[in-house]
């Protein structure tokens, strides 16, 4: 194919290939042409202009295919317009010439065609320059359309829409005549004839005015004709076309010239010309045609669907401001459409045009108008409401004959209402809170107008307004409570009025449906309102006649809405309920025979009607109250279920009785039976299958069968990808609403009055039940499927045989209804058995089963064929047999080789394709070459499109289950397809549909090969993307979806070889298509390819827009113009109703901004700001603007901020769920900074760098992220204030620690208080909802804890808010005024709590860091930060005593609620202190997210009362709320002692932590194990409960043990360290409690029984330690698992594993120093909690673990980050030596012995170690020190370790490291100061090394600051050795110490060239001898006296110190008065 890619044909290469190869290869190249010409330089072009233009015309005269002729037509044109145009004629006169010629053979058609193609794309193209020879062109054509046929007349059509555009005004001349043409062309019997004919005359239409303006009736009555009949496509290019006439006839876009007795069209003309359609009243004066005289003259359902879509696009034409200015006389246009009487005739016409009328203004209203209008828009309903209203009264009440209404308004009003009603509804569900300006309206009476409708005499407009004030609800669910108040009030005081039963149980069945969709729910005690209703309608049931159906089927609606209110309401009902069951059937099976004797037909209705709604009941039980549903409840069911299945039996008989009085109540009532029975287990209803599956039977075969409803059955049953072979499928259709009355059957659509009971269902949209005979067809059939497998094998074959002699017997209509029940009904029956995994049985029912499904698979109807198909695939897969699959796919083989008929090729081929779908897939080669050559076969017969479309949907099946298998069919399949794609018609569309679906098919089957370099890979890819490119350039709209999703499964396989900028330019033209199949493929590979290349992506859009200028600028260019292709994704989500689309623009989006948003982080912000701010509604766009007083002084929030109009952006009205969206895309924007670069949140460094490069940072947009959350939080949308208030804690939580660089010491929020503050207030309002202050109450906790408010008064107004809340609390819920839900005042309550507690520990934690050293300094450099914080605390402590109330309330209620189910009849009877009972599941999750923090909170103001009662007497709280809080009891003679109240809040407390920390799923709730930690730690800071902790070692120990799981299972760090620290504390709390045991017992015990004083601690006598229960022991597991995770190497078992890494450095970093430390200090103190024997059997492990930290550390193999290791370990080493244990006479030989053997183990560290190099000599030499100092002088006095310790300094002291050196000395100063016995030896042994060493300083002078620093310490040593000596020897050591210091001495010379080391050595040796001297005068100066030298050499420098100080005095003078007072900061010098 690369031989294709040039400018020129490669005729060489072309020739030697095939036949159709050759098509493709022209294809490619004229593809490549296309391309490649506009790049072309234009003397080339010319160059070879003659050339190319010959071969291309030879490829005109050579057959071309559909596709070829249309890429031919424009490279033909480019040539000509881009270079030499004068030749263009000669190719024009071709082309008349060969559309001219003669010949009629089918091989010169294709010729034909292409020369009409390029007639089309030349005109187009070069437009003028080819006007000479226009009317020659268009005579020539018009006249071959005479005898053209349809494709011929298609492509005609086609050609002259182009010539019409390329020509515009000057193609006057032939307007008339095209326009006849057209006419004709618009009633073809062909569509695509149809649809080409629509677009011609759309595109003459530009320039004819006569079509909209004198032929406008002629053109109407054509197009109404045009849509008899119609097909979806042709509906919507007539629609178009006669929507566009229509709004350039009321709007002309150009001036029409004025003639004799002409005017302008108004509105009702226009209306007036399409009512005539819609009703068939004729279109003008005597145009009623032939169809009166024919006696046709109702309406087809296709011309009213057609009108219904023309009124939308002509209202759409005119914009959205034209409706909202209209808007009240197209209404009433509209209603009067409904009001004809040619309506309101027969029901099913009635119903169908209020859905027309319903679709016009849904479609209108609901994507034109903004929020305000559509507001608007809603009262003008309101008022026709009422008008609609008054009319009926006024013909119901008013006897006057002048007023009296004419019969036909009356029987228009229901219909009228229900539509207007409906609308209204749709309008509150979409503005959903925004609405609440139309409810407070009084002038309307909104509420008021819809109840009264309620009492309306029509069924259907009662339900409607009962629907209607269920949307209210849903809208604002405030107001559900209220309405169910009013409706119950008004039904229990008019109970007597048939109407009223029937529309207010209506209204109150739809308010509790609207429950399910309100999380905030309704009060408890409604249910029981509602129940009692019902009871009291059903027991005075059978009191009034007259009334009695209506409170029967009143009182069995309520209850079944009831059970909507899910178990914890029923459960309290459920007994009254089966009582009322109980009532509605008869007592046994045996009465049911009696029951025939009696009654007549009224009550019989009355019976079945009441019982129908008894089992609807039920079944609303089953459905919504599963958990309710026991064994014996279900058995308690049973009985009635055995009543009514037995009254089946009698059904027939009353019928024949009463007659068709009682048939619509039997039939509503085997409904319900069906229904139940369907959700039941059948094992409970076996002895009933008998009769239930006659009456079955009967259902779907019997006689009485009159339609069909094919499509309310099948479709489910068939595979979903199959129905793609029926044609468009409903769901794939923008107008899915009106297009399914033709998808009906018989039946129709569906409408609320067929099954009121419908009315309180969990949906968004009105339901549409189907008709009760329809609806019980497909509940039989779904029944029959779940009974059928419980059947014996028997029965089966009995069953499935009646079915086939049924299909035999029966003829015409009414066998092919049979046979697509009884086929239905046995695909249920496969799908069950399959699911169920259970067997059909042996051969006799297998044969039956087999006919059944080949029957069908053969019948006329192509859905039966489909289902038939998925009924064989499900057949094969029950039985899995191999031989019998085999079998199957012969037999169909066979058919297929012998069938000519098109209905058994079709059904057959689907069968092999679908024979192996459950099996796994194909794994025959065998099979799939067979199959593989039929379908092929198939595939190309194209006498029959139908059997190519079905045969090609097989194969693609049939690629699909083969797999990998398919690859050796991989060529042979592409090659077919290419050929069928270059050669089927455009006119056969549903053939290329399923080219396309096999195309995807087989690219997903190659899969990742594609990527390959081979020859046949590349060739593979090449027919892919030539396949692709076909299908993109076909005109039907899912073929190019098909096409998208092809190059997006390439684009997966293949990115590198998928053209990515012609890819998006066709995603971008077809992203508003108004096809939404179409929308859905684009959308798909839009978040596709976001998720790879998302920057390309957009600059690929941006780039199309701006080179492509088309004529018809769609709103969407405009919009990416503006806004990018990001901005046109956020117009098309908020036009979209699909929920799949939907969802599929926001993850685009989502992909989007994780890939651009950090690095175009203005223009994502922008646009998140102008989504937010496109709001018809002035005030949502608010500016907020600072107002300050001149005084300065600071405004209140209400009166600072206020909201201004803003320009309007590149959006309009978006409603509010995508604005609420934009919000969710600004926190996906701040969390993706975040992981960036740290500038976005550092203002300082983001000013820095963007002065050096042009980068952006979020941090220089905070002002812009503060107002939108401000906007969005102080919206009329409850929704956007919740996401508005969600924002505004993001960037609170984000921006908080931000510093201000121009105002050091604050930070940059500071300047938004006042914002944040006006944001905030309206959520606490009395009318706010509980979920907003819910939220803003974290918002208020968040900012306040922030700590960035720092001025006091700001501080207040925020903290204002919160005591608010708190006073609402306090008060407590008032049932009587409740609106919603009681888990509601949990949440509230709990949200106030929670953030009441964290500003508590905030205001702690500040308190703390003040109070602790080093920080008043900077709270004093921070300016007025410590008053705030002060001030905070304060604040908290005014309500500290009624907030520990609540906290400790809450804790409890918590602590009851996590109690295992099997304890739950400990929780309280009436609830807990903030839930009710009836409320225990909804507030488990809400007390889940509070309480670690009030727990926390609690824990520290515990802490800072030290568990002392503050308040006397009773502390019961003053709530009813709370009758449970904590110590507290009602009455004052069982009020608990301090004591017991402090146990019991310690024991609260220990519990709930100790619970949730052993919980398993705690593993993503850090924050919750940090708040446990935290509260524990603050309890054990008091001594109370830490004494009671250290009392209870059975506690302590399993405080341990949870701790010890909690360091095993949580890596975080942080949570570590507070085990650790915890863990300390306890053993502190043991430690204490020791102490004071001893102390006690020597107390009391005098001290002749001291040898009886029991030794406490634990190991007692015998020093065993039990684990599980010893504290000791499980503090040793926990600090041995630290250690051992840090230091692997001192494990043994672990040293040598790669684990241990072996003699690897091993790197601890800063925290993990902290937890080894911190782990070794309470190793440390262990021994001291045990019993001598204890410590005895502890200390081994201790020092075992110490020494071997130590000597890692020691060996350098620990790469220590902190300074603090070496001194922690240390410091524990000298813990352990002190113990008072070393001490104890039980334990001291002992002690003293390992003591020993642990000093001799560090001296073998010493000189094991030694050889290594990098060993610490430092660490080793202090920790020898410590020995030395700290143990008992059996330890250190014992030889040889004492010799060994001598040996060991005197080393050091000879080392060369003048450090080692340095700390030797040191550690010998403290040696020499210590314990005689200590010290004494070490005097002995080295103080004459050490004045051997100073000694020779004289002659080796210090040369740098180390080897000073040794000598210095040398003579610290010496000095300490000198001083440690006794009296009596002093002198003579003194006498020899200051001949050393003066040795050190330089003479006045030496001194001058001396080294700075050398200097200062001088120095203080100096400082030494005026220092020591005076203290022993007398040996100095006998010293001085005996030694002249010395004198003379100390003189000297006596003197020359005095000089020197004397100097420097003199300079600091003259500086101090030459120094300027102000010191310039820079040297400009």
């Amino acid at each position: 194919m690369e031989q294709a890619h040039s400018l020129l044909l490669n005729e060489e290469a072309c020739n030697q290939l095939r036949e159709h190869q050759r098509a493709e290869f022209v294809f490619e190249w004229l593809r490549f042409l296309k391309k490649l010409l506009p790049a072309t330089d234009r003397a080339d072009l010319k160059q070879n202009q003659k050339q190319l233009v010959e071969q291309l015309t030879r490829v005109l005269t050579s057959s071309p295919g559909p596709p070829t002729r249309l890429l031919l037509a424009h490279c033909l044109a480019l040539v000509y317009r881009l270079g030499d145009s004068l030749t263009s004629s000669l190719t024009v006169d071709l082309c008349n010439d060969i559309i001219r010629s003669k010949d009629d053979s089918p091989s010169f058609l294709p010729t034909r065609l292409a020369a009409v193609a390029c007639l089309g794309v030349l005109y187009e193209q070069l437009g003028r320059l080819l006007i000479n020879s226009f009317k020659e062109t268009m005579v020539n054509l018009l006249k071959a359309m005479k005898s053209a046929e349809s494709q011929g007349r298609c492509e005609i059509m086609l050609c002259i829409e182009k010539i019409l555009k390329g020509l515009g005004v000057s193609a006057v001349s032939c307007q008339r005549d095209i326009y006849k043409a057209a006419r004709t062309c618009l009633t073809d019997r062909s569509m695509a004839v149809h649809c080409a004919a629509a677009k011609c005359l759309l595109e003459l239409q530009r320039e004819a005015v006569f079509l909209w303006s004198t032929e406008l009736e002629n053109v109407a009555t054509l197009c109404f004709r045009a849509f008899e009949g119609s097909n979806y496509d042709v509906r919507v290019a007539i629609s178009k076309l006669l929507g566009t006439l229509l709004a350039s006839a009321l709007e002309p876009r150009q001036a029409i010239a004025p003639r004799p007795g002409s005017k302008c069209n108004t509105l009702e003309e226009v209306m007036e010309l399409l009512s005539s359609g819609f009703l068939r009243r004729g279109a003008g004066f005597l145009r009623a045609s032939g169809d009166m005289l024919k006696g046709t003259s109702s309406v087809s359902k296709e011309v009213r669907v057609g009108i219904t879509q023309t009124c939308v696009v002509f209202v759409s034409i005119l914009g959205g401001s034209w409706l909202e200015t209209h808007f009240s006389s197209f209404l009433s246009l509209l209603m009067e459409w409904l009001s004809h009487t040619r309506v309101t005739q027969c029901t099913a016409d009635a119903v169908a045009c209020r859905c027309c009328v319903s679709f016009i203004l849904r479609s209108t209203l609901g994507s034109l108008l903004g929020v305000k209008a559509q507001i608007a828009a809603a009262k003008e309903i309101c008022q026709m409401i009422s008008k609609q209203k008054r009319v009926l009264d006024a013909a119901l009440h008013e006897g006057n004959v002048e007023t009296r209404v004419s019969p036909a308004d009356v029987a228009a009003s229901p219909h009228v209402l229900v539509c207007t009603l409906l609308e209204v509804s749709s309008l509150l569900q979409d503005l959903s809170s925004t609405a609440a300006p139309l409810l407070q309206d009084t002038s309307i009476g909104m509420l008021d107008t819809v109840i009264s409708v309620l009492l309306h005499p029509n069924a259907s407009a009662r339900l409607a307004a009962a629907w209607c004030l269920r949307c209210v609800a849903v809208a604002m669910p405030a107001q559900v409570a209220v309405l169910l108040d009013r409706c119950a009030e008004r039904l229990n005081a008019l109970k007597s009025c048939p109407e009223a039963l029937a529309g207010y149980s209506s209204a109150i069945a739809a308010l509790l449906g609207a429950v399910q969709l309100c999380p905030l729910g309704i009060p408890h005690c409604k249910g029981k309102v509602v129940l009692n209703l019902a009871e009291d309608l059903l027991r005075s049931a059978a009191q009034n006649s007259r009334i009695s159906i209506q409170r029967t089927q009143g009182g069995w609606l309520l209850l079944s809405a009831l059970s909507t209110l899910g178990p914890t309401v029923v459960e309290h009902h459920l007994p009254r309920m089966l009582l009322l069951w109980k009532c509605a059937f008869p007592l046994s099976v045996k009465d049911v025979e009696s029951e025939l004797r009696r009654g007549d037909s009224f009550t019989w209705q009355v019976t079945l009607e009441g019982r129908a709604g008894a089992l609807c009941a039920m079944k609303s039980l089953l459905v919504h109250c599963k958990d309710l549903l026991t064994d014996d409840v279900i058995s308690r069911l049973l009985p009635f279920l055995s009543c009514a299945v037995a009254l089946f039996t009698q059904l027939p008989s009353l019928i024949k009785s009463y007659g068709n009085q009682i048939k619509n109540a039997a039939t509503v009532f085997r409904l319900r039976v069906y229904e139940i029975l369907t959700l039941l287990q059948p094992k409970t209803y076996e002895e009933s299958f008998g009769t239930v599956l006659k009456q079955l039977l009967n259902d779907l075969t019997g006689p009485e069968i009159t339609a069909c409803a094919e499509l309310n059955l099948l479709p489910t049953l068939c595979f979903s990808q199959d129905l793609a072979l029926l044609g468009p499928g409903l769901q794939d259709m923008d107008q899915h609403y009106i297009e399914e009355q033709l998808h009906g059957g018989g039946s129709g659509g569906g409408t609320l009055e067929y099954d009121p009971f419908t009315i309180f269902e969990k949906a968004q949209d009105v339901p549409t039940p189907l008709p009760p005979a329809s609806a019980l067809t497909a509940a039989a059939v779904q029944l029959f499927g779940v009974i059928f497998p419980h059947l014996g094998n028997q029965q089966r074959a009995q069953i499935l045989e009646q079915f086939c002699g049924f299909v035999r017997q029966l003829k015409g209509a009414r066998q092919q209804t049979v046979q697509i029940h009884v086929a239905a009904a046995f695909c249920c029956t496969l799908k069950c058995l399959a699911s169920s995994r259970r067997d059909l049985g042996p051969e006799e029912v297998q044969r039956p089963a087999l006919s059944l499904l080949l029957g069908a698979l053969e019948g006329s109807n192509p859905m039966l064929r489909c289902m038939a198909a998925e009924g064989l695939a499900r057949l094969v897969q029950v039985l899995n047999d191999p031989s019998f699959t085999v079998s199957i796919t012969l037999m169909s083989f066979d058919k297929l080789k012998t069938a000519r008929d098109a209905i058994t090729r079709t059904g057959h081929a689907l069968a092999l394709g679908a024979v192996y779908r459950y099996l796994g897939g194909i794994n025959s080669t065998q099979f799939l070459s067979a199959c593989v050559g039929v379908l092929f076969t198939l595939s190309q017969d194209s006498t029959s499109p139908e059997v190519q479309m079905w045969a090609l949907h097989a194969l693609s099946m049939l690629v699909d289950l083969a797999g990998p298998l398919y690859h050796s069919h991989l060529e042979a399949s592409f090659t077919l397809l290419l050929r069928l794609l270059l050669s089927t018609p455009h006119t056969h569309v549903e053939v290329q549909q399923s080219l396309g679906r096999c195309l995807n098919a087989l690219i997903t089957a190659t899969g990742p090969d594609l990527q390959g370099e081979g020859a046949g890979v590349c060739a593979v890819r090449t027919s892919c993307l030539v396949g692709c490119a076909v299908m993109q350039d076909s005109p039907d709209c899912l073929v190019q979806a098909q096409a998208i999703s092809c190059l997006q499964q390439l684009h997966m396989f293949a990115p590198r070889f998928v053209n990515l900028a012609s890819l998006v330019s066709s995603l971008c033209i077809n992203l508003c298509s108004s096809y939404l199949s179409l929308r859905r493929a684009v959308v798909a590979c839009l978040r596709q390819l976001a998720q790879r290349e998302a920057v390309e992506v957009s600059e690929h859009a941006v780039a199309l827009v701006k080179e492509l200028p088309r004529r018809d600028n769609t709103q969407l260019d405009v919009t990416i113009k503006e806004v990018g292709l990001e901005g046109a994704l956020f117009s098309l989500l908020d036009r979209e109703s699909d929920l799949h689309l939907c969802q599929d623009i926001q993850e685009t989006l989502v992909h989007m901004i994780s890939s651009t948003a950090v690095g175009s982080l203005a223009h994502w912000l922008k646009l998140c700001k102008d989504v937010l701010s496109a709001s018809t509604d002035s005030a949502a766009a608010a500016s907020v603007e600072t107002q300050q007083e001149e005084d300065g002084d600071r405004y209140d929030d209400d009166c600072s901020f206020h909201a201004k109009p803003e320009s309007s952006g590149p959006f309009n009205n978006l409603c509010w769920s995508t604005r609420v969206f934009s919000m969710e895309c600004l926190c996906r924007i701040i969390a993706q900074c975040e992981n960036g670069d740290p500038a976005h949140f550092n203002m300082a460094l983001a000013q820095e760098q963007r002065l050096l490069e042009s980068t952006d940072f979020l941090v220089l947009h905070l002002a812009d992220l503060i107002r939108m959350a401000f906007m969005a939080a102080t919206d009329h949308s409850n929704q956007l204030r919740l996401a508005g208030l969600q924002t505004l804690l993001v960037i609170i939580r984000k921006f908080s620690n931000v510093p201000e660089p121009e105002f050091p010491g604050h930070v940059i929020l500071e300047q938004y208080q006042a914002n944040v503050g006006a944001a905030l207030r309206p959520a606490f309002n009395v009318d706010a909802p509980p979920d907003v202050t819910a939220k803003a109450c974290q918002v208020c906790s968040a900012w306040i804890a922030s700590g960035v408010i720092s001025d006091l008064r700001d501080l207040r107004r925020v903290h204002q808010l919160l005591a608010s809340s708190l006073v609402k609390v306090q008060v407590g819920r008032d049932v009587s005024s409740q609106l919603y839900n009681e888990s509601t005042f949990t949440m509230e309550t709990l949200a106030v709590l929670k953030a009441w507690a964290e500003v508590y520990i905030t205001a702690v934690q500040r308190a703390r860091q003040r109070e602790s050293p080093g920080s008043r300094q900077q709270s004093e450099e921070a300016g007025d930060a410590g008053p705030a914080g002060a001030g905070l605390l304060k604040l908290v402590q005014t309500d500290l005593a009624t907030l520990s109330r609540l906290w400790l309330a809450t804790l409890q209620d918590h602590a009851l609620l996590t109690l295992p189910p099997q304890y739950s009849n400990q929780l309280p009877s009436t609830g807990g202190s903030f839930y009710t009972a009836e409320t225990v599941e909804q507030a488990r999750p809400l007390y889940c997210s509070a309480w670690a923090t009030i727990l926390h909170a609690t824990a520290l103001w515990l802490n800072s009362t030290g568990f002392i009662m503050v308040d006397e007497g009773p502390t019961n709280l003053s709530r009813p709320v709370t009758p449970t809080s904590m110590g507290q009891s009602t009455s004052l003679s069982s009020v608990k002692s301090p004591e017991d109240v402090n146990t019991d809040r310690l024991n609260l407390i220990l519990g709930i932590s100790v619970e949730f920390l052993c919980s398993p799923h705690s593993g993503d709730q850090m924050e919750y194990i940090s708040s446990c930690l935290q509260a524990l730690q603050a309890l054990l800071e008091v001594p109370w409960p830490r004494s009671k902790v250290g009392n209870d070692q059975a506690l302590s120990a399993e405080l341990l043990s949870v701790l010890h799981r909690l360091i095993v299972t949580r890596e975080s760090p942080s949570i570590q360290l507070a085990v650790l620290e915890l863990v300390h504390q306890i053993v502190c709390a043991a430690q204490e409690h020791v102490k004071e045991k001893r102390h006690s017992a020597e107390v009391d015990d005098g001290a002749a029984e001291k040898e009886t004083v029991p030794e406490f601690g634990e190991g007692r006598d015998t020093g065993g330690l039990v684990p599980g229960k010893s504290l000791v022991f499980g503090a040793l597991e926990l600090c041995l698992c630290i250690l051992v995770r840090k230091l692997p190497q001192l494990s043994p078992k672990l040293a040598g594993s790669p684990s241990g890494r072996g003699g690897q450095t091993c790197s601890l970093s800063n925290t993990d120093c902290r937890l080894v430390t911190s782990a070794l200090a309470i190793l440390s103190e262990l021994p001291s909690i045990c019993s001598p024997e204890g410590s005895v059997s502890v200390l081994p492990t201790v020092l075992y673990l110490l020494l071997g930290v130590l000597r890692e550390v020691m060996k350098c193999s620990v790469e220590a980050e902190s300074e603090q290791l070496v001194p922690g370990i240390l410091q524990a080493l000298r813990t352990v030596l002190t113990s008072p244990m070393s001490r104890a006479e039980k334990s001291h030989g002992a002690w003293t012995e390992m003591l020993c053997c642990a000093l001799h183990t560090l001296l073998e560290f010493w000189y094991e170690d030694k050889t290594e190099p990098g060993v610490d000599e430092v660490t080793m030499l202090t920790a020898l020190t410590v020995f030395l100092l700290h143990s008992s002088a059996e330890v250190t006095t014992v030889e040889p370790l004492q010799t060994r310790c001598i040996q060991t300094f005197r080393a050091s002291l000879e080392s060369k490291d003048p450090l080692v050196q340095s700390r030797s000395y040191q550690l010998l100063v403290s040696l020499f100061q210590g314990p005689t016995p200590v010290a004494r030896p070490f005097i002995l042994a080295l103080g004459g090394c050490l004045v051997s060493q100073l000694k020779g300083v004289e002659r080796s002078r210090p040369q740098n600051p180390a080897e000073l620093q040794a000598v210095q310490d040398a003579v610290r040593a010496l000095e300490a050795l000198v001083f440690a000596a006794d009296e009596t020897h002093r002198p003579q050591l003194v006498a020899m110490l200051f001949p050393i210091l003066i040795s050190l001495l330089l003479d006045e010379n030496a001194l001058a060239s001396a080294s700075a080391a050398s200097r200062l050595l001088h120095e203080s040796a100096l400082r030494d001898l005026m220092r020591i001297g005076p203290q022993h005068s007398a040996v100095f100066k006998s010293l001085m006296a005996s030694a002249p030298n010395m004198k003379a050499r100390l003189e000297a420098a006596v003197k020359g110190n005095q000089e020197s100080v004397n100097t420097k005095t003199t300079a600091a003078r003259v500086i101090s008065r030459s120094t300027p007072s102000i010191q310039l900061k820079i040297n400009f010098l």
